[in-house]
């Protein structure tokens, strides 16, 4: 969902330059500019690739700052799109971008008891918007949201003082519009929590998780994040035993540079039941014959619909699944859920810590 709003930095993550990732200092601010919100993140540093990963991509990933920004005004989020700069204020690839999350910890996720994902998007995702006349996500003047980003350089040259810029369209509260109320959600293969990076075997493989969705109501929009060598990533009621949405990354060479984006409020949403399960998978091609580490990724995400009536349960902080999805996403923890969960995953005491491949995180 592409004037000051108040604004807080924690937690910058400082990647060693013997580990192959790096990260300056930074800060994050939000602006509203009556029709967007505009956060902005940096500026970093990134340097030209020093090596290329085990599928032949260059992946030396820049974390900066963790930040927190206040919603300034009560609106309604419709879209977002988001830009790279450099110092001189060119714009960059977007392929610099990683993935980037936007996280609101006080209200839970549709699928799981953990923060809601706000937005979430890759290089390969785009800018992304709804009717603003027909939806639109309610947000709340002093509400907060977490912005986390991970930009990376697939360019091949050096690049100073970038900036992300995102822009989150919306309009201002108190209008008969938007009529319909919607709010994003997220299921990720690696859910419930931890590092979502996982290994690719040599060939084919997949990885898959289910749900059930704490209230019925209908997908209205769903997207989906990927990595290099991904075929397909798959969403279906399991219960029904039926597809309800199918991406297909479109590439250059091995490299995402777009994603199928299931537009179902264009036949008034798909439904969903909290009886039943829902399942993602996202399915990979590894042609290097080696074991890939943290090579893939897979995540689906977008907007929904509570059906009349439904009251969406309130966040429950104390719960221990939200807590350890808190602790991971704000850098305090690292690891795979099984590792956290356990209490085997590391504590971040200092960001320097936090190594490049342990880069697939929130």
């Amino acid at each position: 969902m592409s004037r000051l709003g108040s604004v807080s930095t924690c937690c910058a993550m400082l990647l060693g330059l013997a580990q192959g990732a790096r990260a300056q200092e930074s800060h994050t601010t939000l602006e509203d500019t009556g029709r967007e919100l505009l956060i902005e993140v940096g500026p970093v540093d990134l340097p030209a690739p020093m090596g290329m990963d085990m599928a032949g991509h260059e992946h030396e990933a820049v974390f900066p700052p963790l930040g927190i920004v206040t919603v300034p005004a009560d609106g309604f989020l419709y879209g977002f799109d988001y830009e790279v700069l450099d110092s001189q204020g060119n714009q960059l690839p977007s392929s610099i971008v990683h993935h980037f999350n936007v996280i609101d910890p006080d209200h839970r996720e549709l699928f799981l008891p953990i923060s809601r994902r706000v937005m979430a998007a890759g290089g390969e995702t785009g800018g992304q918007s709804m009717p603003w006349l027909l939806f639109g996500y309610p947000v709340s003047a002093g509400q907060r949201m977490v912005v986390s980003v991970m930009l990376h350089n697939p360019t091949g040259e050096a690049h100073s003082g970038v900036s992300l810029r995102i822009r989150l369209k919306y309009v201002k509260a108190g209008r008969p519009w938007p009529f319909f109320q919607v709010y994003p959600y997220q299921l990720d293969v690696a859910f419930p929590a931890g590092d979502k990076g996982f290994d690719l075997p040599p060939g084919e493989s997949s990885r898959s998780y289910e749900a059930s969705p704490a209230v019925a109501g209908r997908l209205m929009v769903m997207g989906s994040h990927l990595h290099e060598l991904a075929t397909k990533i798959v969403f279906e009621d399991v219960t029904d035993d039926k597809i309800l949405w199918e991406g297909i990354p479109t590439t250059e060479g091995a490299e995402p540079t777009g994603i199928t984006i299931g537009r179902m409020y264009r036949k008034f949403g798909t439904k969903i039941f909290p009886d039943h399960r829902s399942r993602v998978t996202v399915y990979y091609d590894n042609p290097t014959g080696a074991t890939i580490p943290d090579g893939g990724m897979g995540v689906v995400g977008g907007v929904f619909m509570p059906a009349m009536g439904e009251q969406w349960p309130a966040a429950d902080l104390s719960d221990p699944l939200y807590v350890l999805d808190r602790a991971h996403y704000m850098r305090e923890v690292r690891g795979k859920y099984d590792e956290i969960r356990e209490g085997g995953g590391q504590v971040a005491e200092s960001d320097h810590e936090h190594k490049a491949g342990q880069e697939h995180r929130n």
